[in-house]
């Protein structure tokens, strides 16, 4: 009885593993820098009606370093002083284990990078929490925006499991809406 042979490996494809290899040879394609978006508002538009859905977070993440009394307290404090200081009307303000989120407002005279940067700055100092290097931010245009994006900041415990109900979560402030 004849046995069966052993079957010879196919010879390795390599094009199709690398189908995206660099032209030595060929003409070279300029690729055209990124461009850069305007952030300011237009003219017309009032910046204290205007509100931006910001979300800065800690350089590591993935690890409880917000959501502790010890930090999360001093935080909230933060924000409202800034509130009673007219540097900003945070609406909202939600302290996560890893980030934080604030729809917030600003004065015609305030600057919205350099506002958010030196309340960074100050609270990595003093609270000794590393942020990332930047933060996202999204300039709302509708009230049902508005309204979409405050409930999902409201949910965003729940969503993550660690409380059963947004009421039951202690690391957040909400701005009095009469002032």
């Amino acid at each position: 009885m004849n046995e069966p042979q052993p079957r010879q490996p196919r010879p390795l494809d390599t094009a199709a593993r690398r189908p995206y290899q660099p032209i030595e040879d060929g003409p070279r394609l300029a690729v055209p820098p990124r461009k850069t978006l305007a952030h300011d508002s237009p003219s017309w538009i009032d910046p204290a009606k205007e509100i931006y859905f910001i979300t800065i977070c800690c350089r590591k993440r993935g690890v409880n370093q917000l959501a502790v009394p010890a930090i999360s307290e001093p935080l909230i404090e933060t924000i409202k002083h800034r509130n009673e200081r007219l540097d900003w009307y945070a609406h909202l303000g939600m302290v996560m284990p890893d980030h934080v989120h604030l729809p917030v407002s600003f004065s015609r005279d305030s600057r919205l990078q350099t506002t958010i940067s030196k309340w960074k700055e100050w609270t990595a100092k003093t609270l000794q929490i590393q942020w990332q290097r930047d933060f996202f931010e999204h300039r709302l245009r509708r009230e049902e925006s508005y309204r979409e994006k405050a409930d999902y900041i409201m949910l965003n415990p729940v969503r993550a499991g660690l409380v059963a109900t947004t009421e039951d979560w202690p690391h957040m402030f909400v701005a009095d809406p009469e002032r």
